[in-house]
């Protein structure tokens, strides 16, 4: 797979710092998150993809048939092609770390690329994931997941969400969830998390500066 699979941001940071990917929601476009990936890791090269599916002009990285309602054979191709994209970047970048931060849908397809390659990446942050169906891991997750998720979310219910949560801890990785009292949006506590989150990420970057 190649660097260039998705039109794409990329920012590089400091030499061998981390390498973060910043997954937007259905909608947007790779500058919704790019600046903030930067900013919450430090001297990280960012690199944040554009998802290759229009729906009725709205960008997302797979197809659904409803809200809700995933075509499952093109989250499986989203996935492969996602995997691919994140591996040929490593691989060009030989990172410290590789770092993943995703909403809505961008939180989705992070989501399945955790379930498809768990030792990918070391920390991930899904703010307000959306995973209608029982995650199934092809080995045990070894990296760090932060759910940040809000309890009246009308698009992504606090149960499945939580469900999310159990699953990632039940295969072995390191889970902490957040919640605020609002719906979908970002509130600033989900980006102070993060920011706590990938701290010490960042501090290693600094400190070979």
């Amino acid at each position: 797979m190649s660097t260039d699979s998705y039109t794409h941001i990329l920012r590089p940071g400091a030499p061998g710092g981390p390498l973060v990917f910043a997954f937007h929601g259905t909608g947007a476009d790779e500058n919704q998150l790019a600046g903030l990936a930067g900013e919450l890791v430090p001297g990280a090269t960012v690199v944040s993809p554009r998802g290759d599916v229009s729906e009725h002009g709205a960008a997302r990285f797979f197809r659904r048939t409803g809200e809700g309602v995933y075509d499952m054979a093109d989250l499986a191709r989203a996935t492969a092609k996602m995997t691919g994209f994140v591996k040929a970047h490593r691989d060009a970048t030989k990172p410290s770390a590789v770092l993943g931060i995703g909403y809505s849908n961008g939180a989705n397809i992070l989501a399945s690329v955790l379930f498809a390659e768990p030792a990918l990446f070391d920390g991930a942050v899904l703010m307000h994931p959306l995973i209608p169906f029982e995650p199934r891991f092809a080995s045990a997750p070894s990296g760090k997941v932060l759910v940040t998720a809000g309890r009246r979310d009308p698009i992504c219910p606090s149960a499945i969400t939580e469900r999310l949560a159990n699953a990632l801890a039940a295969a072995g990785a390191d889970v902490e969830t957040v919640w605020h009292e609002g719906g979908h949006e970002v509130r600033p506590a989900e980006i102070d998390a993060a920011r706590r989150f990938l701290a010490p990420w960042g501090a290693k970057t600094e400190a070979r500066a």
